[in-house]
Parts: C-alpha cells; structure tokens; sequence
C-alpha cells in the first residue's frame, strides 16, 4: 500500500518544505565592515549588535576536473570581496531553497559575530552542518544571530555538497561517497586557520548540527581525517546509531552498496556503458543529475575518509574523544506520520499492519509492532508518529548517548518537549505534532532571516537553549548561574515553564521493545 518512495520522499521533504518560512531575507544595507583573510580582504554588513559575512568561499569550485574530487583551496581574490549576500546554494532540488539551485560553485561559508569581536578578545566558535537528509539545504537558511549575540560565540555555517554531486561512489574515484564530508573538513581547516580575524578562538570549535548535519557530526567524530579540527560537538536528532533499515533518520551505508547506487545513476544518465563512466558523468548537466539521483542520500563507510560506521566506531571507542551535546525532540516522528496519511493512507485498526509491513518488512517485525503499539479507532497517527521517533530518534539517541559514557566522554543529553512548539508547515495537520522533527530550530536560529512567532514562554526557552548551547561551547558545559541546573547523567526535558530532568525517557519511548530488534 505505501511504497518505500513514499517514505523517502516525504523524508527528505521534511525539511525542504520549510521554503517560505527558511528563504533568506533580503539583506539590509547596515555600514560595512572589513576583515582580512589569507585570500583577501571581505567586507560584511554591520547589524545591531553584530556583524555577517556571507559567501566566503573556503574551496575552490568543485566543478569541471574538480567535479568528485576532493575540496582544493579556494584561490585568492583581488580587492575587496562584498560578504554582505549569501552566496548560490549547492545543486538541489526545489524546495528550501526557491526554485533550487544547479551552481556547483557552492563551497562558501558564513560568519556572524558579535558587533566587538576582534582578535583583543576572542569568543568561543560554533560550526553549524545544515540538514535536509544530505540532499537539501543551505547555511543561510539559519540566521545566527541572536545565539552570536546572547551567547557571546562567533557562529559559523557551512554549505556542502549534496545529493549525488556529494556522495557519488565509484570504484577508482578517491573519495567516494563521502565528497560533502571532506567539505565539511575542509571548512573546519578555514575555520582554524582564519576564525580569528573575525574573533574567534580557533582553538575552542565546537561542530553542531541537525539531522543530516547531527549525523555529519557523527562522522566527524568517527573520521581519522577531522582529528584536530573541533574541540566539542552538539547533534541534534541525527544519532550516530542509526541505520538504513530505520531509514527516516540519517546513516551511512557500507562503500559496495553505495557503489551500486553510484552504478545505477550512471546508468540513468547514459553513462553506464561508456569507456570512461567518470569523464561522462562529469559532462553530465546538473539538472539531469538531479533528476537522476535518488531522493535520499547517505555517506559512505569503509572509505578512507570513513573507516567505519559511525556507530560501530563509537561503540568500539574508535573516536575522536570531545565532550558531546546530544538530544532528540519527543515527537520527531508526528511530521512524518502527518504527511503519510495526508497523501492518501490512513492509519486505522484495519490498516494499522499493512502500514507497519511496509515500513519494517523483516518477518515477524511488523506483528511485534502492532503488538507494542496497538491502534484505536482515533489515535493511529500519533501512534504510527511515535513508532517512527522511537524507532529512528530517540532510542538510536539513547543508544548513543550510552555509547558516549561508556567511553567516558562528558555527555549531556537533553529531550526537546514543548508539544505547542510552532509549526514548520502550512497547512492543518490531521493530529497535533507536538515537538516534531527539527521543531526544536526556530529555538535557536532565526530561520530564513525571520523571527518565529514564539509565545513568552516560549521565548523564555530559547533563551535558555541558547544559554545551555554556548555555554557548552564554551567551557564543555553547559551548566550556569542563571538556567536550572542540568545534571550530565539525566536527559533534561526543554519545555516552556517546565525544564527539569527525566529519568523515564527509555521507558516512554519503548526502547527495551527496540533494543530487541537489533
């Protein structure tokens, strides 16, 4: 009845049809700013009580010979490089980004600071990894300021490449499957090396990010090639446990099934049977390969850059040991389970198994579900919501997290819960999502360059978080005079009015039932 497309689509989408409220604004023309860097001197735009600079690139363009290869230094510029606009985001479909975007020269970064930071005082560093399930999205989409400001940090956030453009596996292509990673990397070398012109510490980096980008975080933290490029790291519903039989998370795949993806795309563009498949596919147009690609993408394990499963890795203590911010929202599966049922499939008694089977086709999986989560005639999309979260989210979060403390790395683990967050979508959803998939961002960022309609409370919350966030920046944690106390070994539930640990959250998410699903 519900065909694994279906999910992937609605998975990927999730993010992306933030469009209207994620386009970046038109910037104002505030007095400018300039900052020398080693390729050249930019100049940025002056805001009340900080200061941006976008579009700076940290690479050179991966296009033409470089198109699959890995990042090579961006080359210098004369003059004076205007930073005051975001650059063209990486090739995409439409969707976050209006219209989409097919210009390979993306490899650009942003910087937002507070109006004094200088190298006199330097300021803690945050790097945000956008998500959109490595197919979409773009630094810009996340206005940093009010965390610049109210936390005394410099932010920066990074495009990447994406889609097939990033993760392409071939047999003799350096670096298959795992190009976005290496970007990613490679804004980290900028970040140490040309941080401090702008006022921040290079030698106190935390890398942060959300779904795609928390798992990206994951990797990071699993990479031999990243050693040295962060001091601390924040995921946000991207656990590094995930897998792809769970596919509404993000994950990484073993380097020969990724080759066969790469194989089966080369195929679509007539490049399959070619003499020189790569040659061919790089004279492929963007737009074709975009259309080529498939909906979801995934990193590629067992690759230089990534040794292993990130997962695997952690477990097995093969990591890079920083301290680590780690939570899920308590409803991230409700947007999903919402869309499914409102492109045509109920979810009722009757249907409830049918629906279950094809998601979790392994035999004797879907009866064990329908058992654990039973439906009644009026709550089939919460349940089928919850069985997603648990599944993907919060119980691959607690697994991590458990990971984390087994390796005595400092954890704090926390659970976004405010069930009237505002919603992402248009529309009237058919159940109430509560605190869904990435519900937890308009807390941190102003998206898209515009404020979210938050109640006082509400507000009052994401001041907290951002209190919470960079004080984790800046000295590892996150604990401080004026937010309730976070003790490292509860998960700490962020709700308007009520921010207080649990020590229930493995039981209310089911995950003694997932843990045996192994």
């Amino acid at each position: 009845m519900i065909m694994h497309r279906v999910l992937t689509t609605l998975g990927c989408a999730l993010t992306a049809v933030l469009a209207t409220a994620w386009s970046a604004a038109p910037p104002t023309q505030p007095a400018a700013t300039t900052v020398r860097t080693d390729g050249g001197l930019v100049r940025g735009a002056a805001h009340d009580g900080y200061r941006t600079f976008e579009g700076i690139p940290y690479a050179a363009p991966p296009v033409g010979g470089l198109r699959w290869a890995p990042p090579r230094p961006a080359a210098p510029w004369p003059g004076v490089r205007d930073a005051t606009r975001p650059a063209t985001a990486c090739p995409q479909p439409a969707g976050e980004v209006p219209g989409g975007s097919t210009d390979e020269d993306c490899l650009h970064l942003n910087v937002t600071t507070p109006d004094d930071a200088g190298p006199a005082r330097l300021r803690p560093v945050i790097v945000w990894l956008h998500g959109g399930g490595f197919t979409t999205g773009a630094g810009s989409s996340y206005d940093a300021h009010r965390m610049a400001t109210r936390g005394d940090v410099v932010l920066v956030t990074v495009d990447y490449r994406l889609g097939a453009l990033g993760f392409l596996a071939h047999s003799g292509l350096p670096g298959s499957g795992t190009f976005g990673l290496a970007d990613q990397q490679a804004a980290l070398r900028w970040v140490r090396t040309e941080i401090g012109a702008f006022g921040g510490d290079a030698h106190n980096v935390t890398l942060a990010g959300e779904s795609a980008g928390g798992y990206s975080v994951c990797a990071q933290l699993a990479s031999p090639a990243a050693a040295g490029l962060f001091d601390r790291a924040i995921i946000e519903s991207g656990p590094c446990t995930a897998r792809p039989d769970r596919p509404f998370a993000p994950s990484s795949v073993p380097l020969p099934t990724a080759r066969a993806t790469g194989a089966d795309l080369a195929a679509k563009v007539g490049c399959g049977s070619t003499h020189d498949v790569l040659s061919c596919l790089r004279r492929v147009a963007v737009p074709r390969l975009l259309a080529a690609q498939d909906t979801d993408q995934q990193p590629a394990y067992a690759t230089p850059l990534l040794p292993a499963d990130p997962g695997a890795a952690i477990a097995a203590g093969r990591f890079h040991h920083v301290p680590v911010l780690i939570g899920n929202n308590h409803d991230e599966g409700n947007g999903w389970a919402a869309g499914i049922i409102q492109a045509g499939n109920p979810v009722t008694p009757d249907t409830w198994p049918d629906v279950v089977s094809a998601f979790f086709p392994s035999p004797g999986q879907a009866k064990a579900i329908v058992r654990e989560y039973p439906v009644h005639r009026t709550d089939g999309g919460p349940v089928f919501g919850a069985v997603i979260g648990d599944a993907n989210f919060a119980c691959p979060t607690a697994d991590t997290d458990a990971a984390l403390r087994s390796a005595q790395v400092p954890t704090w683990r926390y659970e976004f819960a405010d069930e009237h967050a505002p919603p992402l979508t248009s529309g009237t959803p058919p159940f109430p999502l509560g605190a869904p998939h990435a519900s937890e961002l308009p807390y941190l960022f102003d998206l898209g360059g515009r404020p979210r309609d938050l109640t006082a409370a509400q507000h009052r919350l994401a001041d907290t978080m951002i209190d919470y966030w960079t004080r984790f920046a800046r000295t590892a944690d996150p604990n401080g005079p004026s937010s309730p106390h976070w003790p490292r070994r509860t998960v700490l539930s962020l709700a308007p009015d009520h921010i207080a640990p649990t020590h229930t959250a493995e039981s209310r998410h089911h995950c003694a039932f997932w843990n045996t699903r192994g």
